[in-house]
């Protein structure tokens, strides 16, 4: 049992405060509830014992009823008060323990039922409140589908458990179900509900052939897909495996209440001792620590943190622990990878410049080699050869060098292609492209001698420049791009979004040592490819933009966003500022209003039993307060 009167259980996974996170579910009956809060259901107990008494005239055996059964309570209180003392934390519980035990002393045994009552009910308060800060974390693992309806060769389906699902094999999605795994379309048109991945409200329609992600509801007819990989590989594993983290992350945000924990402690203690003093009435000592309860402090930052992860899950963006949002509060330099990222990451053929072979030919070699090769242009150039109907070879002899190309060998023919370094380094007479601005080249050698270029223009994401604005508007003082593209080009989409500084030609690691040599400011860094995994993992902050892209980014990154939006970064930063706002917000209610009482209880204006309830009505403000992390509020910028 912890320390709040709850059964101690190990879960898979938890959310800030310790409770697991899993499918929202419907509201639980008394009982269950009560046997969830054991100590809650005593104490309920114990008072209408205590009310007995009182009425059959008992009033000394309910004193003696009350009072041990309080004491009992601090005594187990104080177990966890030791505990924590000894690992350096120490505050919080000696107000709790302290005020049973005074009220005991000095013969107020209702008000000591009243913060038992309170501490333990506190637990139930914070559970209620952290269910709806999790709302929309938990409503993302609720739609987790369980089974699959696999073809028989013969005719008909057979339900199937999603984990025994073939790359291959086809399924069929009944009317308003939700696509088990990542799929292609065999039975269009159709039309799916994206929401839950993107944060798109609208339909979208597919046709045959088209991508179907893992996830996304079925509209109303059935559909027939071709599972494209397994539930382990496929997109909605992946988000519930970065929820999952989430809910697991044990980020730093109860030192926020921590920071106020002794002075607040020490403050209350130190009134209490002088409202005895002065009156020379011990009743003031109690009545003091009554109205000083720490149930503020140890409930307002966690809960709105949690709603502010649960108001990013909403917009699309998956944070992995309320340590992230403190960090991004913070942030004072924005680092961007290019492609992809400040770019569409779709670039598209302008121009086949060859020397020596057809064009069609050097096109067909080039693709061919791109195959084996995780960049976003070579995967533009593969999708351009097959446009054009040009057939493509398969190798078992090609090599991907990271962030420079891809070397491969068809029929006995040595092909290169990537940067003009790259293969300028492995070939002979290669010739710089001259290239307008925001054009790229991609260098093709054949049998170690030059082939030609591949132009490719990959424009900037229309949403930059206002993103850029809201991040400055937010405080974020610098931006940098850190690419391992061309100078020229790089300098060129610079100027168009705004940015400040341009660092080109980088490898992973150039891009980590140029990352941890910038001023001393949090950084946040946005990327998308697998080379940008190293410098999002250095990053003070490192965002992933889209969880359909590289998995080693998102697995590296703090935060994911789910849809394709550059925009959402900027939001990111506003979610994190406003949610450590409220937090110390709810904070500081619960300390002033604590405050205030202490000083109306030390000049005797408040009785112990009052006291405790109107310290009941300060934790529901702060909560209250907290749970406005879980709205959009007004934009300031």
């Amino acid at each position: 049992m912890d320390d709040s009167g709850r059964p101690a259980v190990d879960t898979p996974a938890q959310d800030q405060a310790g409770r697991t996170l899993t499918a929202a579910s419907p509201r639980q009956p008394v009982g269950t509830a009560l046997r969830r809060y054991p100590i809650v259901a005593l104490t309920i107990g114990a008072g209408m014992v205590v009310a007995g008494l009182m009425l059959a005239g008992q009033e000394p055996a309910a004193r003696w009823v009350a009072s041990a059964f309080a004491l009992s309570v601090a005594a187990f209180q104080s177990v966890g008060m030791v505990r924590g003392i000894l690992k350096g934390r120490w505050g919080i519980d000696v107000l709790a323990v302290t005020a049973i035990v005074a009220t005991v002393v000095v013969g107020e045994y209702i008000a000591s039922l009243i913060i038992v009552l309170m501490l333990s009910g506190g637990a139930a308060l914070e559970d209620f409140a952290a269910g709806r800060a999790t709302r929309e974390l938990t409503s993302l693992l609720a739609r987790a589908p369980r089974t699959a309806h696999r073809e028989n060769p013969g005719g008909g389906t057979t339900d199937i458990p999603i984990g025994a699902v073939e790359v291959g094999e086809v399924l069929l999605v009944r009317p308003s179900e939700v696509v088990p795994v990542d799929a292609v379309l065999l039975s269009g048109p159709a039309v799916f509900d994206e929401s839950a991945l993107t944060g798109e409200s609208l339909p979208v329609e597919r046709q045959t052939d088209s991508p179907v992600s893992s996830g996304v509801l079925n509209g109303p007819a059935a559909v027939r897909v071709r599972a494209v990989a397994r539930e382990e590989d496929s997109q909605y594993s992946r988000i519930i495996a970065l929820v999952r983290e989430a809910a697991g992350s044990r980020a730093p945000v109860v030192r926020l209440a921590d920071r106020y924990a002794v002075p607040f402690t020490a403050l209350a203690l130190a009134l209490a001792a002088a409202a005895w003093y002065l009156s020379g009435d011990a009743a003031r000592f109690a009545e003091v620590l009554v109205v000083a309860t720490p149930c503020p402090l140890l409930i307002a930052a966690p809960v709105a943190f949690l709603g502010g992860m649960s108001r990013a899950a909403r917009a699309g963006i998956i944070v992995k622990g309320g340590g992230t949002l403190e960090q991004l509060s913070r942030v004072g330099t924005a680092a961007f990878d290019k492609t992809g990222t400040l770019t569409g990451g779709k670039p598209t053929l302008e121009e086949i410049r060859s020397t020596s072979l057809a064009p069609g030919e050097m096109m067909a070699l080039a693709a061919s080699a791109e195959q084996y090769s995780s960049h976003v242009l070579a995967a533009a150039v593969v999708a351009e050869a097959r446009s054009r109907g040009l057939a493509l070879e398969t190798t078992e002899t090609a090599t991907e060098h990271a962030t420079n190309g891809v070397s491969a060998v068809f029929s006995g023919r040595q092909v290169l292609v990537g940067k003009e370094a790259f293969v300028a380094g492995r070939a002979a007479g290669v010739e710089p492209a001259v290239l307008a601005p925001g054009q790229m080249a991609v260098y093709v050698a054949v049998d170690g001698a030059f082939a030609g270029t591949l132009i490719m223009r990959d424009p900037l994401r229309p949403e930059v420049p206002d993103t850029l604005s809201a991040l400055r508007a937010l405080g974020v003082a610098e931006t940098v791009m850190l690419t391992g593209d061309a100078a020229a080009t790089a300098q060129f989409i610079a100027t168009e979004a705004g940015i400040t500084r341009v660092e080109a030609g980088l490898l992973p690691e150039d891009k980590v040592r140029l990352l941890h040599a910038l001023p001393r400011r949090l950084v946040m860094m946005v990327g998308d490819g697998v080379n940008d995994a190293p410098v999002l993992a250095a990053a003070d902050v490192g965002i992933a933009m889209g969880a359909r892209g590289s998995t080693a980014a998102s697995e590296s990154a703090d935060i994911v966003i789910m849809l394709d939006d550059l925009g959402k970064v900027a939001e990111s930063v506003r979610i994190g500022r406003r949610t450590v706002r409220i937090a110390v917000e709810s904070i500081w209610i619960g300390i002033s209003l604590s405050v205030a009482l202490m000083v109306l209880a030390a000049v005797g204006h408040i009785p112990a039993v009052a006291g405790a309830l109107s310290q009941e009505a300060v934790d529901l403000a702060t909560i209250l307060n907290a749970l406005r992390a879980l709205t959009p509020g007004r934009q300031r910028h």
